[in-house]
Protein backbone atom coordinates (compact mmCIF):
# COMPACT_ATOMS: atom_id res chain seq x y z
CA UNK A 1 0.00 0.00 0.00
CA UNK A 2 2.91 2.34 0.73
CA UNK A 3 4.15 1.76 -2.84
CA UNK A 4 0.71 2.64 -4.22
CA UNK A 5 0.77 5.97 -2.41
CA UNK A 6 4.28 6.70 -3.68
CA UNK A 7 3.18 5.85 -7.23
CA UNK A 8 0.17 8.13 -6.86
CA UNK A 9 2.47 10.97 -5.79
CA UNK A 10 4.76 10.28 -8.76
CA UNK A 11 1.83 10.41 -11.16
CA UNK A 12 0.72 13.72 -9.70
CA UNK A 13 4.23 15.09 -10.01
CA UNK A 14 4.28 14.08 -13.66
CA UNK A 15 1.25 16.20 -14.44
CA UNK A 16 -1.56 13.68 -14.09
CA UNK A 17 -4.92 15.05 -12.90
CA UNK A 18 -5.02 15.89 -9.21
CA UNK A 19 -7.56 14.42 -6.83
CA UNK A 20 -10.89 16.21 -7.18
CA UNK A 21 -12.70 18.15 -4.50
CA UNK A 22 -15.42 15.92 -3.06
CA UNK A 23 -18.54 16.22 -0.93
CA UNK A 24 -18.43 13.03 1.10
CA UNK A 25 -21.83 13.59 2.72
CA UNK A 26 -24.17 16.58 3.06
CA UNK A 27 -22.09 19.19 4.87
CA UNK A 28 -18.80 17.24 4.67
CA UNK A 29 -16.23 18.39 2.11
CA UNK A 30 -12.73 17.16 1.23
CA UNK A 31 -10.39 19.54 -0.61
CA UNK A 32 -7.06 17.92 -1.53
CA UNK A 33 -3.82 19.92 -1.43
CA UNK A 34 -5.43 22.95 0.21
CA UNK A 35 -2.20 23.83 2.02
CA UNK A 36 0.99 24.51 0.08
CA UNK A 37 4.23 22.82 1.10
CA UNK A 38 5.48 26.16 2.41
CA UNK A 39 2.39 26.53 4.59
CA UNK A 40 2.80 22.97 5.84
CA UNK A 41 6.43 23.58 6.82
CA UNK A 42 5.42 26.72 8.68
CA UNK A 43 2.71 24.87 10.59
CA UNK A 44 5.11 22.06 11.49
CA UNK A 45 7.52 24.66 12.90
CA UNK A 46 4.67 26.07 15.01
CA UNK A 47 3.78 22.56 16.16
CA UNK A 48 7.36 22.07 17.36
CA UNK A 49 6.86 25.15 19.55
CA UNK A 50 3.44 24.11 20.88
CA UNK A 51 4.50 20.64 22.05
CA UNK A 52 6.91 22.05 24.64
CA UNK A 53 4.22 23.74 26.69
CA UNK A 54 3.28 25.38 28.96
CA UNK A 55 1.05 22.30 28.68
CA UNK A 56 3.18 19.74 26.83
CA UNK A 57 1.88 17.27 24.31
CA UNK A 58 0.37 14.20 25.95
CA UNK A 59 -1.83 11.18 25.35
CA UNK A 60 -5.22 11.72 26.96
CA UNK A 61 -6.86 8.93 28.93
CA UNK A 62 -10.33 7.90 27.81
CA UNK A 63 -12.27 5.61 30.15
CA UNK A 64 -9.02 4.73 31.88
CA UNK A 65 -7.10 3.86 28.72
CA UNK A 66 -4.38 5.98 27.18
CA UNK A 67 -5.03 7.07 23.62
CA UNK A 68 -2.47 6.10 20.96
CA UNK A 69 -2.67 9.65 19.60
CA UNK A 70 -0.80 12.47 21.32
CA UNK A 71 -2.48 15.87 21.64
CA UNK A 72 -1.66 19.49 22.38
CA UNK A 73 -4.39 22.11 22.71
CA UNK A 74 -4.66 25.81 21.91
CA UNK A 75 -7.26 28.16 23.38
CA UNK A 76 -9.04 25.55 25.47
CA UNK A 77 -7.76 22.32 26.99
CA UNK A 78 -9.69 19.19 26.10
CA UNK A 79 -9.98 16.21 28.39
CA UNK A 80 -12.71 13.60 28.20
CA UNK A 81 -15.31 14.97 27.79
CA UNK A 82 -15.04 18.66 28.47
CA UNK A 83 -13.11 21.85 27.86
CA UNK A 84 -11.31 24.01 30.40
CA UNK A 85 -8.69 26.74 30.33
CA UNK A 86 -6.43 24.88 32.74
CA UNK A 87 -4.95 21.45 32.09
CA UNK A 88 -5.92 19.94 35.42
CA UNK A 89 -5.24 16.41 34.14
CA UNK A 90 -1.68 17.26 33.04
CA UNK A 91 0.16 19.92 35.06
CA UNK A 92 -2.47 22.48 36.04
CA UNK A 93 -1.10 25.11 33.66
CA UNK A 94 -3.15 27.29 31.33
CA UNK A 95 -2.97 26.27 27.69
CA UNK A 96 -1.51 28.51 25.01
CA UNK A 97 -3.84 31.14 23.57
CA UNK A 98 -5.64 30.42 20.33
CA UNK A 99 -3.81 32.58 17.78
CA UNK A 100 -5.58 35.13 15.60
CA UNK A 101 -3.93 33.76 12.48
CA UNK A 102 -5.46 30.34 13.14
CA UNK A 103 -8.91 31.90 13.46
CA UNK A 104 -8.37 33.49 10.05
CA UNK A 105 -7.19 30.15 8.66
CA UNK A 106 -10.32 28.46 9.98
CA UNK A 107 -12.58 31.14 8.49
CA UNK A 108 -10.84 30.75 5.12
CA UNK A 109 -11.42 26.99 5.22
CA UNK A 110 -15.11 27.44 6.05
CA UNK A 111 -15.48 30.09 3.35
CA UNK A 112 -13.92 27.76 0.78
CA UNK A 113 -16.51 25.09 1.63
CA UNK A 114 -19.44 27.38 2.45
CA UNK A 115 -21.54 26.07 -0.43
CA UNK A 116 -21.71 22.70 1.34
CA UNK A 117 -21.13 23.53 5.02
CA UNK A 118 -23.43 26.44 5.96
CA UNK A 119 -22.99 27.19 9.66
CA UNK A 120 -25.88 29.62 10.19
CA UNK A 121 -23.63 31.80 12.36
CA UNK A 122 -20.43 33.80 12.09
CA UNK A 123 -17.49 31.43 12.32
CA UNK A 124 -15.38 32.50 15.29
CA UNK A 125 -13.20 29.50 16.17
CA UNK A 126 -11.53 29.57 19.57
CA UNK A 127 -9.87 26.19 20.02
CA UNK A 128 -7.52 23.88 18.15
CA UNK A 129 -6.90 20.26 19.08
CA UNK A 130 -3.62 19.28 17.45
CA UNK A 131 -3.04 15.54 17.22
CA UNK A 132 0.15 13.67 16.38
CA UNK A 133 -0.10 10.14 14.96
CA UNK A 134 2.91 7.85 14.85
CA UNK A 135 2.95 4.77 12.61
CA UNK A 136 0.77 2.71 14.94
CA UNK A 137 -1.67 5.37 16.15
CA UNK A 138 -5.38 5.14 15.48
CA UNK A 139 -8.49 7.13 16.39
CA UNK A 140 -11.66 5.22 17.15
CA UNK A 141 -15.02 6.26 15.74
CA UNK A 142 -16.38 9.17 17.76
CA UNK A 143 -18.48 12.33 17.58
CA UNK A 144 -17.16 15.84 18.18
CA UNK A 145 -19.95 16.85 20.53
CA UNK A 146 -18.22 18.52 23.48
CA UNK A 147 -18.68 21.97 21.94
CA UNK A 148 -21.77 24.05 22.68
CA UNK A 149 -21.62 25.43 19.15
CA UNK A 150 -22.47 23.26 16.16
CA UNK A 151 -20.38 25.37 13.79
CA UNK A 152 -18.25 23.36 11.34
CA UNK A 153 -15.08 21.52 12.32
CA UNK A 154 -12.01 22.27 10.20
CA UNK A 155 -9.41 19.49 9.85
CA UNK A 156 -5.95 19.91 8.30
CA UNK A 157 -3.51 17.07 7.59
CA UNK A 158 0.28 17.26 7.41
CA UNK A 159 2.76 14.42 6.95
CA UNK A 160 1.96 10.77 6.33
CA UNK A 161 -1.28 9.82 4.62
CA UNK A 162 -4.03 8.34 6.76
CA UNK A 163 -7.12 6.31 6.05
CA UNK A 164 -9.99 8.42 7.38
CA UNK A 165 -13.39 6.88 8.08
CA UNK A 166 -16.39 9.20 7.94
CA UNK A 167 -19.65 7.71 9.06
CA UNK A 168 -23.22 8.59 9.92
CA UNK A 169 -24.76 10.51 12.81
CA UNK A 170 -26.56 7.55 14.39
CA UNK A 171 -23.88 4.97 15.24
CA UNK A 172 -20.28 3.86 14.70
CA UNK A 173 -21.47 1.24 12.25
CA UNK A 174 -22.11 1.38 8.52
CA UNK A 175 -22.80 3.27 6.40
CA UNK A 176 -19.43 5.00 6.31
CA UNK A 177 -16.88 6.10 3.74
CA UNK A 178 -13.13 5.48 3.84
CA UNK A 179 -10.90 8.04 2.14
CA UNK A 180 -7.21 8.84 2.19
CA UNK A 181 -6.24 12.20 3.67
CA UNK A 182 -2.86 13.28 2.38
CA UNK A 183 -0.48 15.99 3.47
CA UNK A 184 -2.00 19.42 2.83
CA UNK A 185 -5.59 18.16 2.61
CA UNK A 186 -8.54 20.02 4.11
CA UNK A 187 -11.65 18.32 5.46
CA UNK A 188 -14.57 20.36 6.81
CA UNK A 189 -17.77 18.93 8.27
CA UNK A 190 -20.78 20.85 9.48
CA UNK A 191 -24.52 21.17 8.94
CA UNK A 192 -26.23 17.75 8.85
CA UNK A 193 -22.83 16.01 9.15
CA UNK A 194 -21.56 17.99 12.14
CA UNK A 195 -22.17 15.10 14.56
CA UNK A 196 -21.15 12.31 12.21
CA UNK A 197 -18.99 9.58 13.71
CA UNK A 198 -15.46 9.60 12.31
CA UNK A 199 -12.02 8.15 13.00
CA UNK A 200 -8.62 7.18 11.64
CA UNK A 201 -8.07 3.49 10.94
CA UNK A 202 -4.55 3.48 9.49
CA UNK A 203 -1.39 5.53 8.98
CA UNK A 204 0.71 4.86 5.87
CA UNK A 205 4.35 5.27 7.00
CA UNK A 206 6.78 6.94 4.64
CA UNK A 207 4.13 8.69 2.53
CA UNK A 208 4.77 12.28 3.64
CA UNK A 209 5.84 14.43 0.68
CA UNK A 210 9.38 15.81 0.70
CA UNK A 211 9.37 19.40 1.86
CA UNK A 212 6.32 19.24 4.15
CA UNK A 213 8.54 19.65 7.22
CA UNK A 214 7.57 16.43 8.98
CA UNK A 215 9.98 13.51 8.73
CA UNK A 216 7.54 10.88 9.97
CA UNK A 217 4.02 10.55 11.35
CA UNK A 218 0.99 12.73 10.82
CA UNK A 219 -0.13 16.03 12.33
CA UNK A 220 -3.85 16.72 12.34
CA UNK A 221 -4.99 20.23 13.28
CA UNK A 222 -8.69 20.46 14.09
CA UNK A 223 -10.11 23.96 14.47
CA UNK A 224 -13.42 24.37 16.27
CA UNK A 225 -15.81 26.87 17.80
CA UNK A 226 -16.70 25.93 21.37
CA UNK A 227 -19.43 28.52 21.95
CA UNK A 228 -18.09 28.86 25.50
CA UNK A 229 -17.07 31.89 27.52
CA UNK A 230 -14.55 32.38 30.28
Amino acid sequence: MKGAHQLNQLLLDEGFPHRPRRELAPGAVHIPAWLTLEQQRWLVAKFDEWVTGPVPIRAARVRGREMSVQMVCLGWHWQPYRYSRMATDVNGARVLDFPDWMARLGRKAVADTAEHTPSGEAYEPDVALVNYYDDSARMGMHQDKDELSRAPVVSLSIGDTCRFRFGNTESRNRPYNDIDLESGDLFVFGGPSRLAYHGVTKIYPGTAPPGCGLAQGRINITIRMTGMEG
